[in-house]
């Protein structure tokens, strides 16, 4: 009888974000069992989300089905489930299934969601944008106001202004490119397919707490996207703080503004993977990993993305974007695969930072490379070309690009559909007997 070949080891990696499947990537290869597992069925590319959320792309366009982006990792299979907790001492992960995962190497790569600083009550009333679900309730959110604005005529104009006003919190590259891309839908959807509506009757606010926006970028670039903001009718507010969230008002310090659309983009927190583990965290919720990403007091559990604190070389922060996290899950499964092949594994993390980069609309973006900034056109070209490189297949590169090329040529977005509401709902939402299913 001959020798029995000896076990693969079985490798769990939670979440299939940039991070997540950067890692399955990584260990395609090896011989290891890599197991999934995500509560979606779909790969999110998540900073085009708020495109979505204005009609600019449709959520088709922006995600790819995680079963087909890893059909030819032979080693590799996917679970849709949720994870309730970790076990360490025995090695299992628990799922809401009930279903327990054996691990010899873990990967948590969940991500984070939304802070409302200790109102979580606000969430109901001023929606963040982090799944497909929350950019179609926003999108709808926006078309059915302008629906209702329409609708009011001449009966409440108090209640048509409020209507036509949109409220954003949040200063950061988030609530930067939603101000300008709720200016561009609005105004130009009240221009050309509105007979009652004007740009001019359009108020779309953004609200910061700190005395400037886009706090990661230097102050030249903030205060040229402040300008590019305003440029686009969006009144911004700096240095005023939210004090209360309704569903049809905003309290700014003391002053009371009815909106139709609140939508939150002032602050993050990771997922429970601290508690889960029961490791030391920073005020956002995110483990405070080693050098090499690993878990202390645990080499076999790594953590990375926006669920992870990791100081760079520098002793700076790494940031929590996607070519970050992509990094991150590259590193990892290099650790992984030399391990697995009984070889010397990489020892520290080291983030290339590319760059900075945020949208203000139609051919405005800034752009900070620390050897050169950019502002305008040409930091919207390199914003477009990046984003449609880091797309998960070139489907989805093909349509977004013809998409945009488009829209820059023609002013139109193709996806202003209002969704989710059945049709009795839709009718009282917008106050009328006989209600449109499609805007646009």
């Amino acid at each position: 009888m001959g020798k029995r070949a000896p076990r693969r080891p079985e490798i769990v990696i939670i979440g299939a974000g940039f991070g997540g499947l950067a890692v399955a990537r990584g260990l395609r290869h090896a011989r290891a069992n890599v197991t999934l597992v995500d509560r979606q069925n779909h790969h999110l590319f998540q900073p085009l989300l708020y495109q979505v959320a204005t009609a600019g792309l449709s959520p088709a366009d922006i995600a790819a089905p995680i079963r087909g982006i890893v059909r030819n990792y032979a080693n590799t299979r996917v679970l849709l489930d949720s994870v309730v907790s970790v076990d360490t001492a025995a090695h299992h992960v628990l799922l809401d299934s009930g279903t327990a995962l054996p691990y010899d190497g873990l990967v948590i790569a969940t991500g984070a969601r939304h802070s409302y600083f200790g109102r979580e009550d606000w969430a109901v009333d001023a929606p963040g944008i982090k799944t497909i679900d929350d950019a179609i309730r926003v999108r709808s959110k926006i078309l059915v106001a302008m629906e209702r604005a329409e609708t009011e005529r001449q009966r409440d104009p108090e209640a048509r202004t409020q209507h036509l006003t949109f409220v954003v919190i949040g200063g950061g590259p988030t609530g930067v490119e939603m101000a300008g891309a709720i200016a561009e839908l609005t105004r130009h959807a009240a221009d050309l397919d509105f007979q009652l509506l004007s740009p001019s009757c359009i108020h779309v606010m953004l609200v910061q707490s700190a005395d400037r926006l886009l706090a990661a970028f230097p102050a030249s670039l903030a205060a040229r996207a402040k300008r590019s903001l305003e440029k686009l009718g969006v009144e911004v507010r700096l240095g005023t703080r939210v004090t209360d969230v309704t569903a049809d008002s905003v309290m700014i310090g003391d002053q009371r503004i009815p909106a139709a659309v609140i939508v939150w983009a002032a602050g993050v927190k990771a997922s429970p993977a601290a508690t889960w583990l029961g490791a030391a965290a920073d005020r956002a919720g995110r483990v405070i990993v080693r050098p090499n990403l690993s878990v202390p007091g645990h080499p076999d559990i790594f953590v990375i993305g926006d669920t992870a604190s990791v100081t760079g070389v520098d002793g700076r922060s790494v940031p929590g974007v996607a070519p970050a996290a992509k990094q991150q899950g590259q590193h990892v499964a290099r650790i992984i695969a030399a391990t697995v092949r009984r070889r010397k594994p990489p020892r520290r993390f080291r983030y290339k930072d590319y760059g900075n980069l945020a949208t203000i609309g139609r051919k405005r973006a800034v752009a900070d490379f620390g050897w050169v900034r950019l502002g305008g056109f040409s930091a919207w070209l390199v914003w477009s070309t990046a984003h449609i490189f880091y797309l998960s297949d070139f489907r989805s590169r093909v349509i977004v690009g013809t998409q945009w090329l488009w829209s820059y040529i023609t002013f139109d977005r193709g996806a202003r559909l209002i969704t989710g509401l059945g049709d009795g709902m839709m009718a009282t939402t917008l106050g009328i007997d006989d209600a449109p299913h499609t805007v646009g």
